[in-house]
């Protein structure tokens, strides 16, 4: 059963009418540009065929009703005319109240809904299951209630609602590419402007993630001093953001700068350079420049901004050593643990999937999970 009947059947078993609306959002996956998000740059992701599934139908008072259908099934109810706050036990709530609360701040012209959601993004994957769902409702109100809201609007409300409402920190990349991935696409994502280019990716291509299933404990204390560093280095060159920092003026002064600040820059720097020639490379169907790109990319995120951990390094040289140059492999994500993310000519997949069930677990001792994905479109009517 597909996500869309489960959600429509529920909707209907659970309130006793059909919807009248399927909503989907994507996930999505980095190609390349790490942590150049909160440095004003650029990153290259593209959305992929997991996704929030949201079936719904407007209402004639002010209530919102949500089942979370992965949650076996809890219910939370609230009026739009009394204040939102958190609610106290579901966690999952709260992104959805969150995005309603900052939508209402926006554009309160909306009314109650009924919601039924279900999604098959993994979850603490670094596949951004959390940004799919905020643009999942946000794109649920816009379309019942036919806000003059673009994509981009929705994406900036996801961002604030998990910002401001649920309080954890986040860059704008993983909403805008949930309500803006375009099938067959990457996207180029100018994360000052906000501007984006959609950027075709070769055809018979497949787009593998590979969960390390190494558990994260660093990532949130070191992504901070990661930031710090970066906005150290910024202040150096008295400059808003890294973004206005070229390796040119880098070179001249690195030595001035402490070591490994010097370091976090470099890599900020040559990876904003990366990510723009590897949407060239990919629209011009050079996949082994890409692959020269990933393989910078993932060398600079081990050696200059130290975010890699052996597990990660193992899997990168396995499929490395599967591919040689018809493709590209890199850790993507925040680091410390998480995924990696190939692209691989689809003749290659199983001969990929055979080394990596071979030879992961045996080095590591922890099994790894196998996505093979597709560039997909973004958030709308299923």
């Amino acid at each position: 059963m597909s996500l869309k009947e489960k959600t429509q059947s529920l909707f209907a078993n659970a309130f006793g009418y059909p919807a009248t609306h399927t909503i989907q959002a994507p996930g999505r996956v980095n190609l390349i540009g790490e942590h150049t998000d909160y440095n004003d740059g650029f990153v290259l992701p593209c959305a992929i065929d997991y996704q929030t599934v949201i079936s719904c139908a407007p209402r004639d008072d002010r209530k919102v009703r949500v089942m979370a259908a992965d949650y076996e099934n809890q219910l939370d109810e609230f009026s739009l005319d009394a204040p939102i706050v958190a609610h106290e036990n579901y966690q999952w709530a709260n992104y959805v109240r969150g995005v309603v609360k900052h939508l209402q701040l926006r554009n309160n012209s909306f009314g109650g809904v009924d919601m039924v959601i279900s999604g098959n993004v993994p979850q603490g994957a670094g596949l951004s299951s959390s940004a799919s769902l905020e643009v999942a409702v946000g794109t649920v109100l816009q379309q019942l209630y036919h806000l003059p809201l673009d994509g981009a609007q929705i994406a900036l409300n996801g961002q604030e609602a998990e910002n401001q409402f649920v309080g954890c920190n986040c860059g704008i990349m993983d909403q805008l590419i949930s309500a803006l991935g375009k099938k067959d696409h990457a996207l180029l994502i100018d994360c000052r402007s906000l501007g984006t280019k959609a950027v075709s990716m070769p055809k018979g291509v497949a787009v593998v993630i590979i969960n390390s299933n190494f558990k994260r404990t660093l990532v949130g204390s070191e992504y901070n001093t990661r930031r710090e560093q970066c906005e150290t280095g910024a202040r150096f060159f008295l400059q808003p953001a890294l973004r206005d920092v070229t390796i040119e003026e880098f070179n001249a002064v690195a030595h001035e700068l402490d070591p490994i600040v010097a370091k976090r820059v470099r890599h900020i720097l040559t990876e904003n350079a990366r990510t723009v020639e590897a949407a060239s490379a990919l629209e011009q169907g050079d996949l082994k420049r890409m692959g020269e790109l990933m393989a910078e990319s993932h060398a600079s995120m081990r050696d200059d901004f130290e975010i890699t951990v052996p597990q990660i390094d193992t899997l990168v040289e396995i499929v490395k050593a599967v591919i040689g140059d018809k493709g590209g492999v890199r850790m993507t994500g925040g680091g410390f643990g998480g995924c990696i993310v190939a692209l691989i000519p689809e003749e290659l997949v199983p001969a990929v999937q055979q080394a990596v069930a071979e030879q992961y677990e045996a080095k590591t001792g922890i099994k790894e999970t196998f996505y093979v994905c597709k560039p997909s479109q973004g958030a709308g009517q299923c």
